[in-house]
């Protein structure tokens, strides 16, 4: 069934100059165009549109959903699952910050004093702040301290539910390949997760080259910091993630080989 532009934003409740600005830029362009020149939309666009607001409740710019959303390994149903994570997440420091503004309405009429260790509980935001002091010193041991600035002006502007959509996919990423430890780390589905974990570094921080996640490999081995958050989800995990990442690069590394040596020596 085909929309036109109109009936999208009656559906959605977007307005057509959004849905213009979102064509413009290449984040959701219609199907196809009439000969009369209308939008129409399908579908699948209107699929592509719910990812779209979701990505936004989540504070995501349209720049940064377009990647993601272009990008090959993008799974419609994984994305759906750590939305609803993190949707979950947010409800539920919402529900403690309800509680704790009930608490302090009813010790206002009581005349009471709240206790100042429950004032602030509800904003507690410690796993965030423990999740980017751990990569900002990740980056330090890799990269060193002018790199980690450039990477925190980066991501300076990134809100919590981005934070912990991140957190989210690495989540995922490290009980995906923790399901495989004991097996050859070249296996195709690890091998596929260690691929989408450079990626992730890549979409949110800096661009990954094979030689920078080698030595994120190293170190996920050498610092028992590292070791310790990594293992957590598997024992002997980070370990296992420094093989695969060895392999990883290593493959990337025989592919460019092969790449020059034929640019070197063209068939006659």
């Amino acid at each position: 069934m085909a929309y036109r532009v109109k009936e999208v934003a009656d559906l959605t409740g977007i307005s057509i100059r959004t849905l213009h600005h979102y064509d413009h830029i290449g984040l959701l362009k219609p199907s196809f165009l009439t000969d009369a020149g209308y939008r129409m939309y399908n579908n699948q666009d209107l699929e592509r549109l719910q990812q779209i607001l979701f990505f936004k409740e989540l504070d995501f710019p349209l720049q940064k959903i377009k990647e993601i959303l272009d990008h090959p390994a993008f799974d419609p149903k994984h994305a759906l699952q750590l939305h609803r994570e993190v949707i979950i997440a947010k409800k539920e420091r919402l529900e403690r910050i309800i509680q704790t503004i009930d608490q302090k309405i009813q010790e206002i009429e009581e005349g009471a004093e709240m206790e100042k260790n429950k004032m602030f509980t509800a904003f507690n935001l410690k796993e965030i702040d423990e999740h980017k002091k751990k990569y900002s010193e990740e980056a330090k041991q890799t990269h060193g301290k002018e790199f980690v600035r450039q990477v925190e002006e980066v991501t300076a502007s990134y809100t919590d539910a981005q934070w912990s959509f991140i957190m989210g996919k690495w989540k995922d990423l490290y009980e995906r390949m923790a399901r495989y430890i004991g097996d050859n780390p070249s296996h195709p589905e690890v091998q596929r997760a260690v691929d989408e974990y450079r990626q992730l570094i890549t979409d949110y921080f800096y661009d990954c080259t094979p030689e920078i996640f080698r030595g994120l490999g190293d170190l996920y081995v050498q610092d028992e910091r590292f070791t310790k958050n990594i293992d957590q989800y598997g024992n002997g995990l980070s370990r296992f993630l420094c093989e695969a990442i060895h392999i990883y690069c290593d493959q990337l590394k025989a592919a460019d080989d092969s790449l020059s040596c034929k640019a070197k020596n063209p068939p006659r």
